[in-house]
This record gives C-alpha cells, structure tokens and sequence, in this order.
C-alpha cells in the first residue's frame, strides 16, 4: 500500500512538473503587446538597449524630371510658304544639323530667283552708268546731279540684289552660284541641331506656311535634371552638391548628378528650381521623364535605432518597446535618413531615451503578434 502511494504522488509531480513546462512554452499576446519566455527570447535572439545620439548624413528627398535647357530643342519652319514633295523623318528618328528634313515646292521661289538675277545684271549696268558720269563729272562734261543720280541707281540696285540673296540664302539657294540654267522650284527645309525628332506636323501634298511648325527636335546629349526643392530645405544646397537619382520604375538604379544652377525666385507653392547635370550621360533617360532623387546634405545629430529594429505593419513603422522583463508593446515611429546601419528617429521625445527598445529581433515578435492575430 504505502509503496502505491508513493508511485501515485510520483505520477501526480511528474503531471504537474510536464504541465507547468508547457505553459511555460506559450507567448502571450494582448492587443499589440506580446510576452515571451526566457527561452523564447534566447531562441529568438532578442536584445534590448536604451537608445543614442549619432551624426547621420541628411538626405533630402526631392522630385523633378528630365529636361533640356533651350539651346538643345528646336521647332522647325519653313523660310517661305510652299508644298511638301518630300519627308523622310518620323518621331524618334536622329537627325544631324544641317540635314534636309523636307522638301517645299513654290512656284513664288522661281520668280524671286529671277528678281535676283535681274538686279544682279541691272547693278553691272548701274555700276558702269555711274563710272561713266563720274568721269564726265570730273571733266566738268557731266553735271554733279546727273553723277548723283547715277550713283543712288547703282546703291538702290546694290541694296535690292543683297536682300532678294538673302532671301534666297535662307531657303537654301546659294546666290553665288545661281544662274539662268539652274533656277528651280523647289527649296530644303533643314535641321538647325542635331537630335532626335520628337513631333512631325507635315505630310506629302501639304501647304505650310511660314508661321506653322513642321518638326520639333531634342538634342538629348545635353539633358539636365530639374528638381523641385521647398523654402525649408533651399539652404542646405549649394553648387556642386552630389544628387542621385532614379526613376519609379527602377529605384535601384541611381544616376549621379551634380548642382549646376539654382533658382532666384519662388513659386506659387514656395518651392525653387534646381537645375543638376548628371555625371555620365545615358542615351535611356528621355526628356519628361519623372525623376526621384536624394540630396547629400550635412551630417545632423539625431536619436537612432538599428536598422532591423525598425519593422513595417500596414504601412506604418514601429519598434518594440520593453514596457517590462519579457513583455514588448508596438511603438509607432516616423522615421529619417539612414547611415553605416542606423535610422534617425524623426518627433522622438527626449524623454524617450531612457526606455528600453528591441534592438535585435523585432521581425520574430511582429511574426509572433502576427501569426496569433491571423
């Protein structure tokens, strides 16, 4: 009997020893607070230190877009009004400066030419004209009113035939060469710079005027980026600053630029243009294209936490507070720039400081408040 009793009581330890180790297995989790055992915290690599001051590098987040200063684009008309016999080009094709984008017919053209070669051949006669009054004039057989005359018909020829060349030079035809057999009808309208065409307004059969625009070109070889920055970071730039940039759809590739020029004046929304050159050039970037980009400004001492001290939960930033031994409470944060490791803590009172936060092993207790909660 009394061997039975001590088998029984035995049993009756060895259940109460098993069930207390169980319990003992279980995290408690109450709203966005979550409890955890010593070999919990062990297993989960958990630890916990008060937090400190550092000199973290200030980032200014900006936006802007690709753009071309105006010396590299260029809208294309026509001299003189005529009708399109010939155009080859499309958006996105390269031109070079001076190329032929269209061809203009106008039948005007044919009788500008003739003015030309007119006043050319009535400037010879004039020229002579006046030579001749101007020796009778010094042999006193010619009066000074007639060598005059002679002379203002020479002058008015002279003036006539340069701006009819003129004319003709902006649309193509060299004067100098021109002569009775080569007069034409037709005339190139031709690239001012080289780039890539961006609109074309024109097709074969058309009339354009001179006031119409035929072509739009860029020159992307000389693109700049323009970024917008507010009144309360204007004075943490300055020239030469480094820039990178890079656009939503690939982050992680980041174009270096550099602060070219800055802006004089406000906006409507107290914002400033800043206009940055990029350091290697990249025939991918097009003009308009919307840019991110982050500004190196200089070190600011800030409250900071490691970085895998920081988790995200619906899109907010928490970190875990120690509100007692092996208990941890959510604690929202809105954070600033990174650096070697470290988050700046942005709005986190001072008296925060002396509370203890998880520094290693935040992801495993937000697992361990999710999984209960799912």
């Amino acid at each position: 009997m009394k061997k039975t009793l001590i088998i029984f009581f035995s049993l009756m330890i060895f259940s109460c020893s098993k069930e207390e180790v169980v319990q003992e297995e279980v995290e408690t989790v109450v709203g966005d607070q979550v409890s955890l055992t010593d070999l919990q915290i062990k297993n989960s690599g958990i630890e916990t230190n008060t937090l400190n001051n550092l000199d973290i590098a200030h980032k200014i987040m900006l936006t802007g877009q690709i753009d071309v200063p105006p010396q590299g684009m260029a809208s294309v008309s026509a001299p003189s009004g005529g009708y399109v016999r010939v155009s080859r080009f499309m958006p996105g094709n390269y031109v070079s400066k001076g190329q032929t984008l269209a061809t203009l017919e106008n039948p005007e053209l044919v009788q500008l030419q003739q003015d030309y070669l007119l006043a050319k051949s009535n400037l010879q006669f004039e020229q002579q004209d006046y030579s001749r009054q101007k020796d009778l004039n010094e042999n006193k057989a010619s009066s000074d009113k007639v060598t005059q005359k002679a002379f203002n018909e020479s002058q008015n020829q002279n003036i006539m035939m340069k701006a009819i060349a003129q004319k003709l030079t902006a649309m193509g035809i060299n004067p100098g060469s021109l002569n009775a057999n080569n007069i034409r009808r037709t005339f190139a309208v031709t690239s001012p710079i080289s780039g890539y065409i961006s609109t074309v307004n024109v097709n074969i059969g058309q009339f354009v005027s001179p006031m119409e625009k035929m072509f739009d070109i860029i020159n992307t070889g000389d693109i700049h980026l323009v970024l917008k920055v507010f009144e309360k970071d204007l004075n943490k730039i300055s020239g030469g600053q480094k820039v990178y940039a890079y656009t939503n759809q690939n982050p992680k590739k980041k174009y270096e630029a550099r602060v070219s020029i800055i802006g004089k004046d406000f906006s409507a929304d107290r914002s400033v243009l800043v206009y940055c050159r990029f350091v290697n050039k990249d025939s991918s970037l097009i003009p308009g294209t919307f840019m991110n980009a982050e500004m190196e400004a200089d070190s600011e001492e800030g409250i900071v936490i490691p970085d895998d001290a920081i988790v995200t939960w619906e899109e907010k930033q928490y970190v875990f507070e120690e509100i007692k031994p092996k208990t941890f409470k959510m604690f929202p944060v809105e954070i600033g720039n990174a650096e070697n490791g470290f988050t700046e803590l942005l709005n986190f009172k001072e008296e925060n400081k002396s509370k203890k936060f998880v520094t290693k092993g935040a992801y495993q207790l937000l697992m361990a408040l999710k999984n209960v909660e799912e």
